[in-house]
């Protein structure tokens, strides 16, 4: 198997400073006769041709990047990487490069000044930075080439970005802009836009600061219209001076926050639309610009939660009923990406940011809004909502509780969520599937607290499934009064789907509140009759949530289920769907397969006693088959309970023991002495013990007898039946009175369990592992827990007869061998 640690991507830089893919093969290091040195080899994984041979010079400056990457030149415009799948095998080749030139490992590059000839030193030390040319029209294309050759350099880098801040040369750059723009000098313009994307790979905070003032940023913008790689500049600021407008919708009265504001839309943009996209190798370059915009929105937000006056009128303006629309939606719109630029905060500023919105009473202004007609609105105010149900549930639900106490079900907050989930416009649904996921965060126990005085999960469901649950199942119960849906369209169906989903949730995380709620409202029942629906997905939905109650296995449920005959939905589903083999088809199955694999005894019970008739036929599996022996075993132990202790009894002495065994254990009861016999132990003479093995043993015999007899009347019957291919048979299903199931076969022909024509059972004609019919040998595998795999072979037979000659002389500890 191939080394993945050395799977390698091979990059070469073009002449646009752009990365070509070279292919991806696996990378080795090695001494290279024709170059006479230690080499790096890496031969593609296609066709082990050779991509790359390149030998470690002792002066060339490799780099390593982010863990994965090593970079280096080869020639003056020829640069090249490797980008390893894993960080070890990274690890691995620089080591080797480290090891070639003498370095340390540590490193992250292995030339650098320090390494430079004495004199280089000498003036790297006597000089504090770079000396630049002089920042001229004729000399542009010299400053160029100086900013790019500094860039693969760390040290370099350091002193081109000094010498641009002590000396004001970004502002003198900037007037050479407006100079050659006036002269529409193509080509300086070009050289300015190098320039200036260099500077911003600087990473320098000192650096943005200048650019990115109230007085350069726009001219910054400007040089960076000019990209080389497009025929006609862009229009950037047009775009911000012309069509976009900043609205103030609550004037604000500091200039600072104001011009905070701007620079941070604006150096948003120049990140997000004006920059190309940076290379993998350039990622890291620009991590200085995403933190200058990070602290801007954290400031901005700092500045705004400080303006009492401000939020304060924000709010009085949201709720109050004289505000125009057009105003309202501006204010929420505000209040969204208030929010969103919230999301920034480090953990502690949020608490403090959302506690400070709690207190201005941003709850009530949403249920306010929530309340309104405007979709756009409402669309605004479910995002804020979000942003505060996912920070913190625990608030939102202590205010609708409280709520309640003064308020009508109708207008609660979240019955209101419920209403815009219901009555969602959407065909897709989208806004529906957002309002689906905040109710599930809201009920979902696992982010509910518990304190020593009261518990929120006790407090909140009982709140929930008082006041909203009606409200939540309302479609559902409108939809299925009759024996199928009276509405099927695409669009309720996939509402339907998405309560069902909630309700699935609730099931499985609310114990008795819901399972009080199911039964007293005898919602599963109505669920059930979804399983009519034309959408295939919605009838999983609904055969979902059975499911999911029959994995609790609790007999309320059971009971419940057993009573009201809600098996009969679903073996009419299976019995349409006929000999499809599709999800349907295997998610039935797969629940009767749980029923029997967990001997749910009372579901088993229930299912062969009312729909055995119908679902007898089904032989591709064996899953109705083993329902019935369960059934048949659960049967002879009610009639013989003797038999029942007695087959733990054998469970336990299934296997022959070793002759030799038995007269160890015999001898040393003979051996033992009568006084080591505790008082109160009662001495069994041999005549009594023999008769109670005969006792013992009674019943056994007659169980073996009826084993045999209906073993040969089944085989009497396999000879006679000759049918072939698999059965698809339809059935009517019909109950009467709502008490007892009549089940009708109209099949032509009736497979029966293990018949010749069954595909897929061990007896077929041709089908593996099928035995002739001429040969006596019979393998008998039960079900029953510890006997599964229980093979009689052919001299058993004698063994048996031997074993009933000596039946009255042997010890109780070894038993008859029997099939079950």
């Amino acid at each position: 198997m191939t080394d993945t640690r050395r799977r390698v991507k091979v990059y070469t830089l073009n002449e646009d400073r752009q990365w070509d893919d070279r292919g991806t093969g696996h990378v080795s290091s090695g001494y290279v006769e024709r170059l006479k040195g230690m080499s790096l080899l890496v031969r593609a994984e296609s066709d082990g041709s050779l991509l790359l041979e390149s030998k470690i010079n002792p002066n060339t400056a490799y780099q390593k990047q982010q863990d994965t990457l090593i970079v280096w030149s080869e020639a003056e415009n020829y640069d090249l990487a490797l980008s390893f799948q894993e960080k070890a095998g990274c690890d691995e080749i620089w080591e080797k490069i480290c090891q070639v030139q003498g370095k340390d490992p540590s490193v992250d590059i292995t030339q650098d000044l320090v390494d430079e000839s004495e004199e280089e030193r000498f003036d790297d030390m006597s000089s504090p930075g770079l000396e630049l040319p002089s920042c001229e029209l004729s000399r542009l294309e010299e400053i160029a080439e100086l900013v790019a050759s500094s860039l693969p350099s760390p040290l370099r880098r350091e002193k081109l970005a000094l010498a641009l801040e002590n000396e004001g040369y970004i502002k003198k750059l900037l007037e050479l802009f407006h100079v050659c723009e006036d002269l529409e000098n193509i080509e300086g313009l070009h050289h300015l836009y190098e320039i200036i994307k260099g500077i911003f790979l600087l990473n320098r905070t000192a650096l943005f600061e200048v650019m990115f003032s109230e007085e350069c940023i726009m001219d910054v913008i400007g040089c960076l219209e000019y990209d080389p790689a497009l025929s006609q500049p862009r229009k950037h600021r047009e775009f911000l001076t012309k069509t976009a407008k900043f609205k103030e919708v609550i004037p604000i009265s500091d200039p600072e926050l104001k011009q905070k504001i701007h620079q941070t839309y604006r150096v948003q943009y120049i990140q997000d639309m004006v920059l190309p996209t940076p290379s993998v190798f350039e990622e890291n370059m620009l991590s200085t610009l995403h933190s200058f915009i990070f602290f801007n929105k954290v400031e901005i937000v700092g500045m705004l939660q400080e303006d009492e006056k401000f939020l304060t009128d924000l709010f009085a303006q949201l709720t109050d009923e004289a505000t125009d629309e057009e105003k309202r939606q501006e204010l929420v719109n505000f209040l969204k990406e208030f929010c969103a630029f919230s999301q920034t905060l480090q953990p502690q500023n949020r608490d403090a940011f959302f506690k400070t919105l709690s207190n201005m009473g941003i709850l009530p202004a949403l249920e306010v809004i929530l309340g309104m007609d405007d979709t756009q609105v409402r669309s605004a105010a479910t995002d804020i909502f979000s942003y505060l149900v996912e920070y913190n549930p625990s608030m939102v639900r202590e205010f609708v509780m409280q709520e309640a106490q003064q308020n009508d079900d109708d207008i609660l907050l979240i019955n209101l969520i419920i209403e815009h989930m219901i009555c969602d416009t959407d065909p897709e649904l989208g806004g529906a599937v957002q309002l689906m996921g905040l109710l599930r965060t809201l009920v979902d126990p696992e982010n509910m607290l518990a304190t020593a005085n009261k518990t929120e999960k006790t407090e909140f469901l009982g709140f929930f499934y008082k006041h909203c649950m009606h409200v939540l199942t309302a479609p559902l119960l409108a939809n299925t009064t009759e024996d199928k849906p009276s509405k099927d369209d695409f669009q309720t169906a996939q509402l339907l789907a998405l309560v069902l989903e909630l309700l699935t949730f609730c099931v499985e995380h609310h114990t008795y509140h819901i399972k009080n709620y199911i039964i007293n409202k005898d919602i599963l029942r109505r669920v059930l009759v979804l399983m009519a629906s034309k959408h295939a997905f919605l009838a999983l939905c609904a055969l979902r949530f059975k499911r999911k109650i029959i994995g609790l296995k609790d007999e309320f449920y059971n009971r419940y289920i057993m009573k009201s005959f809600l098996f009969e939905p679903v073996v009419k589903a299976f019995l349409n769907n006929g000999s499809r083999y599709n999800l349907m088809n295997s998610a039935i199955i797969e629940m009767f397969e749980f029923i029997r694999v967990e001997d749910i005894k009372s579901l088993t019970a229930h299912v062969i006693e009312n729909y055995w008739k119908a679902l007898e036929d089904v032989d591709y599996v064996q899953t109705f088959k083993g329902l019935k022996l369960r059934f048949e075993q659960q049967r002879e132990r009610q009639d013989n309970p003797k038999l029942d202790s007695m087959r733990s009894i054998l469970r336990n002495h299934r296997y022959r023991r070793d002759a030799r065994t038995l007269e160890d254990e015999e001898e040393m009861w003979f051996n033992a002495d009568e006084d080591d016999i505790e008082d109160g132990e009662a001495v069994v003479s041999p005549s009594d013990k023999a008769k109670n093995d005969d006792d013992i043993m009674d019943p056994i015999s007659k169980f073996m007898e009826r084993k045999k007899l209906k073993e040969s009347e089944e085989k009497e019957v396999l000879l006679k039946t000759n049918l072939s291919g698999r059965q698809s048979p339809s059935f009517k299903l019909s109950l009467s009175s709502g008490t007892k199931t009549n089940l009708t076969s109209q099949s032509s022909a009736t497979n029966l369990p293990g018949s010749p024509g069954s595909p897929g059972s061990p007896g077929s004609p041709g089908s593996p592992g099928s035995v002739p019919k001429n040969t006596s040998q019979t393998a008998a595998i039960t079900t029953k827990g510890g006997l599964v795999g229980l093979v009689d072979y052919p001299d058993d037979d004698e063994e048996d007869e031997e074993d009933e000659d000596k039946e009255d002389t042997l010890p109780l500890s070894k038993k008859a061998k029997f099939e079950s």
